[in-house]
């Protein structure tokens, strides 16, 4: 993909990694325009910051008003909770909000092509266009296995190449100031990372004391709601057991957490629903590697297809299959780890 003044629109967060993307497509010649997503109510500083980059860049910032349709996101959000899983809200937004609605609104405005500040690669192949994972500590291609796979050729991630460290140097090139901004994890819509405080407020019936038990079913203490507990959590228990222990199970009908060690929390199988496919499914079982979370270094596996559901089966062990997290199958070609596609973890089976 070259530039020659192709028309892209870039998603400018207001962070080092967006408006950095944007400063290299500048640089590779492409016509650039920025697009920044309103979510709520506390986005309006990163909006000045997104602003300031577009002044400095020489790009017109295009700013959707997204807050009536991020309510999508935080119904989710709040039903997961509900439902004891722990929902992954950015990846939800992905692929419902950022990469259909901007990309959507950038077409419309004459665009070719989309772009963001990930940490991923997108590669044509044989087959089609395909998304990869990025060979630096940064990658981010879990975040994106959920996308509609039509969108991939129209797809620009220029970051995927670089380390964050290489990225904050480029940005200096540029001139921008958001090479010493502090690298944000919080949930945009969660100030302060206080995520507790936000499900509260969401949802506050869920607010209610349950009991806390092992899996004989004796009760260890109590709880003060199963939206503070994730599966494998260990610390802030709340219950003194003279060794580790974890949270195994969230049972939301019955209101209760179960503990266990380590032991009760390894699991060999899991079962995923709502699969989405970056690549042509397979015909048969699947040999990948599998990440159950954003930050896992993935493990190897095989991909079953089983009717409407996916079955995960792990060559050894993993550690807290997570009901709302997701699981990517990821598989080796040409010396890069290619996203297959990714489905949404129900639960672990043994």
């Amino acid at each position: 993909m070259g530039g020659l003044k192709n028309k892209v629109f870039v998603a400018i967060s207001g962070g080092v990694d967006s408006s950095t993307a944007a400063a290299i497509l500048l640089e590779r010649d492409y016509d650039v325009s920025g697009i920044f997503m309103l979510t709520c109510d506390a986005s309006h500083a990163a909006q000045v910051k997104a602003r300031k980059v577009a002044e400095t860049l020489g790009i017109n910032l295009h700013v959707l008003d997204m807050r009536k349709g991020f309510q999508k996101v935080l119904e989710y959000f709040c039903s997961e909770y509900r439902q004891g899983r722990t929902p992954n809200p950015c990846v939800f937004c992905n692929r419902n909000i950022k990469f259909a609605k901007l990309w959507r609104f950038a077409k419309d405005n004459g665009a070719q092509y989309f772009s963001t500040g990930h940490y991923a690669l997108i590669r044509q192949t044989s087959d089609g266009f395909g998304l990869y994972q990025a060979p630096t500590e940064k990658d981010q291609s879990y975040a994106l296995a959920m996308l509609d796979r039509k969108i991939l050729p129209h797809l620009i991630l220029p970051m995927g190449d670089y380390t964050k460290q290489q990225t904050r140097q480029l940005s200096r090139r540029f001139g921008l100031d958001t090479a010493e901004h502090e690298e944000s994890q919080e949930i945009c819509f969660i100030p302060d990372d206080d995520y507790i405080a936000v499900i509260e407020k969401l949802a506050p019936e869920l607010i209610k004391d349950g009991d806390i038990t092992d899996t004989s079913g004796r009760v260890l203490g109590t709880h003060h709601g199963i939206h503070r507990y994730t599966i494998g959590q260990r610390r802030g228990l709340r219950v003194a057991m003279g060794k580790p222990y974890y949270v195994i199970r969230i049972d939301a009908g019955a209101n209760t957490v179960t503990l266990g060690p380590k032991e009760e929390v390894m699991h060999k199988k899991l079962i995923a629903t709502g699969v989405n496919w970056l690549t042509d499914p397979p015909d048969g079982p699947l040999p990948a590697k599998v990440k159950i979370r954003y930050n896992d270094k993935g493990s190897d596996g095989t991909v079953h297809i089983r009717g409407g559901q996916i079955d995960i089966e792990f060559d050894q062990a993993v550690s807290a299959i997570t009901p709302g997290q997701l699981a990517v199958f990821y598989v080796g070609q040409d010396n890069v780890w290619r996203v297959a596609g990714g489905a949404w973890i129900e639960r672990w089976a043994d």
